[in-house]
């Protein structure tokens, strides 16, 4: 059973309704830039303890902790993840060609920070693969790493003091960068990178990482490649050296990937019934340095071990701040990729379990993070996509997992360090390919995307091909280019539709994808669906010529037309009043509005077929008197779009079209207004909605004939 409802109303324009509902003051409304900045430089206990609060968030979430309630979930998960860190973190350590105890570091400091710092109740910091790889490239590049293995102490642990300068610098310029992004509140340029382009490049990165690991599975000394097509240069350098690969290291990777690859699947297949999952990967870890020490591998079938692991916590360290210019354009790429992965990774989480994250907020957490935690030897850092998976499946609740964390990194640094001297690379290496699982299943999600977007899905292959194909930084660039390209051709190809209406009711919608609508007699009603800005005025402007047939030529010839009927009544009107004063009046004077350019062209051809004037040059649109515009869709109008509607107001006035807007926002009508465009329509012609419009016209349309009939019954 279908119900109807009635609403009566006035009709409104935007000017009539602003008299009705608008502020009495509105620039009471907006205070000044004097007392903002005297409003923010006020200061009380209140005001700090509320500053205080919003940028240290532990002191926020610590006095509400649920004791009884939340400390065993995140005594397991911290504990848990922090075991994680230990294998990861020494592996991870590889990919930034440092050694695996920086890694170690790198999984302590930004854990306790961002615990501080952080809004991400769910997120795990540390090393995380992509980054890591990343800044191997920018170290590999200013240090490069010798081929020949027979170097003495002293000039390979200054070639690792250089290595490790270099890779705290990245992670100084990048906490730097994103604390001032942070003071500029930039944390929306996170939104550039979209949901199709994190997933494809992290996809596309996973092959870089596993290519790269390839040489220390199979025992190769190969030069790392960077730049361009280092992917394939250096996929064709271990195929070229195949012959020379070390059977130990072989085996050792093959039985590595034979115990991590069906664990790991264990752990995801059933992580539901697992209270914790298997830390397969420290057990391997274990294991192999015990075989490794008991067979002497190292002396007997040389392969590459870990080596001196020191104890302690590290001296702080000032980074090579001599290679900040030769770092900056690869850190920048670094840090937005960073800081994307981190809080696409604590929005997701915290829509899964009902709180909210804040992107400046995160800024500062990560630059604090990467700027303190560089000083301390580490290299750059972000939320991490496998722990921070396990920490929220392993029970996780809040930030304090992350002491946890820390406390069993912080063990090992302390005492278990050293034991690690005969860890074998090989199975770090294979940690690291392992540890890829989900970047590499991304690809699952393909065919719902192309199914969702096929432009979503362009960006997503473009992104990852440009990754794959020429390097992780130029790719990241082009897809981001992409990216922006497609978001600009939509808004230039928007689309301009012709709306109807629906009988006895006030809902307009597009004639082409509704049938039963029908269009208002002698009213055009245009909607366009995107802003209205120098890109695609050109095409707005061919949209409405081709739905108006408002050409050139037909603008001219009415325009003609016109001006000879003009010249008519001016005509018909001296002669009318020098002979029948009695009946004349001011009704027909050349200075009435009914005859003045823009009125309504069926009324004024009835009139000339009343006075025997030649009627205007018939075209194929001869029965649009009014033209409105709707521009709910519009949501911005830059100086070129309200210039072009100026330029519409004047061709539609030359043929006796008079043009209507309704729907307007606040900041188009503004731009329309600062811009003239009330010189050239009545600023009572802007409605609050279209069927305000409509009726409006209609109510004038009929007063029009009214008057017309009055007209020639005095004439009569």
């Amino acid at each position: 059973m279908s119900a109807s409802v009635a609403v009566y109303r006035n009709i409104y324009s935007e000017d009539r309704f602003k008299q009705a509902y608008g502020s009495d003051d509105d620039s009471a409304g907006s205070p000044g830039l004097r007392e903002r900045l005297a409003g923010g430089c006020r200061c009380s206990r209140r005001a700090c303890l509320h500053l205080l609060r919003n940028r240290v968030p532990i002191f926020n979430w610590l006095p509400k902790y649920r004791l009884k309630k939340w400390i065993l979930g995140d005594t397991v998960a911290g504990l848990t993840v922090g075991i994680l860190h230990i294998p990861q973190g020494m592996a991870f350590a590889l990919l930034t060609s440092v050694a695996p105890i920086f890694g170690l570091y790198t999984s302590f400091f930004p854990v306790f920070l961002y615990m501080c710092f952080g809004t991400g109740r769910h997120v795990s910091t540390g090393t995380f693969a992509v980054v890591s790889l990343m800044t191997g490239s920018v170290v590999e590049q200013l240090v490069p790493s010798p081929l020949e293995m027979n170097a003495s102490l002293s000039a390979a642990a200054e070639l690792e003091a250089q290595r490790i300068g270099v890779a705290s610098a990245v992670a100084l310029l990048s906490g730097i960068i994103m604390l001032c992004m942070f003071s500029l509140q930039l944390g929306f340029l996170s939104t550039y990178l979209s949901e199709p382009i994190v997933k494809a490049f992290t996809s596309a990165a996973a092959f870089h990482v596993t290519v790269s690991q390839l040489q220390n599975m199979l025992g190769l000394r190969l030069p790392r490649h960077t730049g361009t097509f280092s992917l394939f240069r250096t996929l064709g350098s271990v195929v070229e050296n195949l012959p020379h690969t070390n059977m130990a290291e072989l085996v050792i990777s093959l039985v590595c990937l034979a115990v991590l690859v069906p664990v790991k699947e264990i752990n995801i297949r059933y992580r539901k019934r697992l209270r914790t999952p298997i830390p397969v990967e420290i057990l391997t870890v274990i294991i192999a340095t015990g075989v490794a020490f008991a067979s002497s591998l190292d002396t007997n079938y040389k392969i590459e071990i870990v080596g001196h692991i020191p104890a302690g916590f590290p001296k702080p360290k000032l980074p090579t701040l001599s290679t900040f210019p030769d770092i900056a354009g690869d850190t920048v790429a670094i840090t937005f990729v960073g800081y994307a992965v981190s809080v696409s990774l604590a929005m997701i989480y915290a829509d899964k379990h009902g709180y909210s994250i804040h992107p400046n907020q995160e800024l500062l957490a990560h630059g604090i993070s990467n700027t303190v935690s560089s000083f301390f030897t580490c290299f750059p850092s972000s939320a991490t996509l496998a722990t921070t998976n396990i920490l929220e499946s392993a029970g996780g609740h809040t930030q304090l997992s992350g002491l946890f964390t820390s406390l069993v990194v912080l063990v090992v640094l302390l005492l278990i360090g050293p034991l690690f001297y005969f860890l074998p690379k090989a199975v770090l290496a294979c940690i690291n390919v392992t540890s890829l699982r989900q970047m590499f299943l991304q690809f699952q999600d393909l065919p719902e995307l192309w199914k969702i977007s096929k432009i979503d899905f362009m960006v997503w292959v473009v992104t990852w091909l440009s990754v794959v194909v020429l390097n992780v930084d130029l790719g990241l660039a082009i897809g981001v280019v992409f990216s922006m390209m497609t978001v600009i051709c939509r808004t230039q190809r928007a689309g301009c539709s012709v709306l109807g209406r629906a009988s006895n009711t006030e809902i307009y919608r597009p004639l082409e994808k509704h049938s039963k609508c029908y269009e208002v007699p002698g009213v055009k009603i245009l909607t366009y669906n995107g802003p209205i800005y120098y890109g695609n005025r050109n095409f707005f402007r061919e949209e409405m010529s081709r739905l108006l047939g408002l050409t050139p030529e037909k603008i001219r010839s009415w325009e003609k037309a016109r001006k000879a009927l003009e010249k008519r009544e001016g005509e018909t009107t001296v002669n009318t009043v020098s002979h029948e004063r009695g009946i004349s009046n001011t009704s027909f004077s050349s200075e009435n509005d009914f005859f003045k350019p823009g009125k309504h062209k069926n009324v004024a051809m009835q009139i000339m077929f009343t006075l025997n004037i030649t009627v205007l040059p018939e075209t194929g649109e001869s029965d649009i008197q009014a033209v409105l515009i709707d521009c709910s869709s519009v949501i911005f109008v830059d100086v070129a779009g309200a210039r072009l509607f100026s330029q519409i107001c004047t061709e539609c006035r030359k043929v006796g079209v008079r043009v209507y807007l309704s729907n307007c926002n606040e900041s188009v009508l503004k731009i329309l207004t600062s811009s003239g465009l009330m010189s050239y329509m009545n600023p009572q012609h802007i409605f609050v909605t279209v069927h305000d419009a409509v009726l409006y016209i209609q109510q004038q349309k009929v007063s029009k004939q009214a008057q017309m009939l009055t007209l020639q019954t005095a004439r009569l």
